[in-house]
């Protein structure tokens, strides 16, 4: 492979080429469990406090926004570890992509393989072969995409020295 230098987001080893594109999450969901879960001892406490002065009312309020909240961080942890990793080793171009725990993987040669990004804000890189695509960047900063396809474009060029002058890449 290259030496590392040549790559801003790629981790290069020396037999293959990654992108990792995850979220920016600062914090996991063991974290947030944990935080969840002293969340409802102290309003448990206060809702019992209160119920105890004559206020019945509020724990069953404390319970209505516990159980709210509980749904709210259920979904941020079911999508917190979303992500997509595009990794070039041996010939292959090997895109996996992880959405709400469901994991897809497309696999194509890399002698054939059209890396395009999409016209208008927010566009994502379509990465293509033989009539099958996958878009992938949807966890990176708008304005870094193009450079993201710009340098998976270079690396699938310098890849190997045995593809064809059939090969297309447009970014």
């Amino acid at each position: 492979m290259q030496d590392s230098s040549t790559f801003r987001f790629a981790h290069v080893s020396s037999h293959a080429l990654a992108w990792r594109l995850r979220r920016n999450c600062s914090v996991t969901p063991a974290q947030l469990g944990w935080f969840y879960a002293s969340l409802c001892l102290v309003s448990t406490l206060v809702g019992a406090w209160f119920w105890m002065l004559g206020a019945p009312l509020v724990l069953g309020f404390a319970g209505l926004e516990l159980l709210a909240l509980g749904v709210a961080i259920l979904v941020y942890a079911r999508h917190a570890t979303d992500g997509e990793t595009v990794l070039l080793q041996d010939g292959r171009l090997i895109i996996e992509r992880d959405r709400a725990g469901r994991g897809e993987r497309m696999e194509f040669s890399s002698a054939f393989v059209q890396v395009r990004l999409s016209e208008g804000r927010g566009a994502l890189i379509h990465i293509g072969a033989h009539g099958r695509q996958i878009e992938v960047g949807r966890h990176v900063r708008p304005e870094w995409r193009q450079a993201l396809a710009g340098e998976m474009c270079r690396a699938l060029r310098t890849s190997g020295a045995g593809f064809g002058t059939d090969r297309e890449v447009v970014v």
